[in-house]
């Protein structure tokens, strides 16, 4: 009953957040369920890597394609839809019959979640005061991070009591509960949502415009700077998923259950990051008015405190320097994503689910290299806290680029074209 009387715009983001947390169970699942197929098939280690970046190629592609059909036919119809996709996707992979089925699954889950991000974040521009989106978009990452931490356990769990490919039908059938919620509590206009209050609707954003046609080139340009700042995060945050639970189980010799004890304390840190860092910025925004200081800012110097927390692992190897280093730059790492998703809304509120996409596909794309070549440094080299270097590289570069976003120039293409007739400014 007390779902009932919530209020319209927190049962909203309540299903966000939910989607999140499945996403990524869905998403990483794999990893630990390797344990399972890849003896049952025997896999090499190679042939279990390439099953785990078979999600990230497509998941790439449809960023920038899943914003745009969400902004053109709406995140409810676009999340329903990649909901059934993934979740059988998500099916699929329990039925696998070897690598090939696996790579296909794979592949399928990352064309059913490639747009889910961009869709969540069109359906929040409508339903999310301009004064909340930070917020909105830590919390529901947060939730993300969680699903993340979850996972590796649950699937012991299921695989201890029932096999690996369990894990996967029980993973998929609970997606596909959340698409049919979703259809039922979610419609595209809040006006038209049967518990919406009159309070509610005076706090949120004017109606979207309908149809709306993209101008491409202008808001790629806008957006390139943006995208270049999330590749500079999404580099550290894909390194730290891929690698830190191997991290401690091979530099410091610990046993599987003690890595993954502390594997998990920093992976908290982060769910703890991204909850902060978006009521920081809301709160920054509400005090000062200035969007410059609430998102760009604030990502530069989180940045800046990521490349100071993991720069003393360079210097020492003592396995709690090494927990807390990782785990404080973990933490401000994630303090970045409220800010950052909110930015996308900020600058082209109309066409907020193809920017965001556009912007997580800097994110994607680091989802395919950053792990690999991690590898290739820790194969070749045999040094663990090598591959931290380049996360500290590219978040020094970070600093310097996010500095300069300026998410309180809002995006009008028709002006943009008839200052820059021929080429539109770089920035944002």
């Amino acid at each position: 009953m007390k779902f009932l009387r919530m209020r319209a715009t927190t049962v909203v983001l309540m299903m966000l957040c939910l989607m999140y947390f499945i996403t990524y169970l869905d998403r990483v699942n794999v990893s630990t369920a390797a344990a399972g197929f890849g003896e049952e098939f025997n896999l090499s280690k190679t042939e279990i890597g390439l099953v785990f970046s078979a999600f990230a190629y497509p998941y790439l592609v449809f960023q920038i394609i899943g914003g745009w059909v969400s902004d053109k036919f709406g995140a409810r119809r676009t999340l329903i839809w990649c909901g059934v996709i993934w979740a059988v996707a998500t099916i699929l992979t329990g039925f696998a019959g070897g690598l090939v089925s696996l790579l296909v699954a794979r592949l399928l889950l990352g064309l059913g979640e490639g747009a889910t991000f961009p869709a969540a974040t069109s359906a929040m521009s409508r339903w999310v005061s301009k004064e909340n989106r930070g917020f909105a978009q830590g919390i529901t990452h947060a939730f993300a991070r969680i699903g993340n931490a979850v996972a590796p356990a649950a699937v012991v769990y299921i695989m201890a009591v029932y096999g690996w490919r369990e894990s996967f039908y029980i993973f998929g059938v609970i997606s596909l509960l959340w698409v049919v919620v979703w259809a039922f509590v979610f419609t595209e206009d809040p006006a038209k949502h049967p518990r919406i209050t009159a309070q509610e609707l005076a706090e949120l954003p004017p109606p979207k415009k309908k149809n709306t046609q993209v101008p491409w080139g202008p808001l790629f340009r806008r957006m390139l700077p943006v995208s270049i700042v999330y590749f500079c995060y999404g580099w550290t945050l894909w390194l730290f998923l891929s690698w830190i639970p191997q991290y401690f189980l091979h530099s410091y010799d610990l046993d599987i259950k003690k890595s993954a004890l502390f594997a998990s304390s920093v992976f908290f840190a982060g769910v703890v990051g991204d909850t902060l860092g978006g009521i920081v910025s809301d709160r920054i925004l509400k005090k000062s008015g200035n969007l410059k200081k609430a998102r760009s800012y604030m990502v530069s110097v989180c940045m800046l405190l990521t490349l100071l927390s993991l720069l003393p692992l360079l210097f020492t190897h003592n396995l709690y320097v090494s927990i807390l280093c990782l785990g404080a730059g973990f933490f401000f790492a994630e303090m970045t994503i409220g800010p950052m998703w909110a930015i996308p809304m900020d600058i082209a509120p109309e066409h907020s689910g193809t920017a965001s996409g556009m912007m997580n596909s800097g994110s994607a794309l680091a989802a395919i290299i950053s792990p690999v070549l991690s590898g290739y440094l820790i194969d070749i080299t045999g040094n663990w806290e090598l591959p931290f270097v380049g996360s500290m590289v590219l978040m020094g570069i970070g600093v310097f680029l996010a500095a300069r976003l300026q998410p309180d120039n809002k995006f009008h293409a028709a002006s943009a074209d008839i200052e820059h007739p021929t080429a539109t400014k770089v920035g944002s």
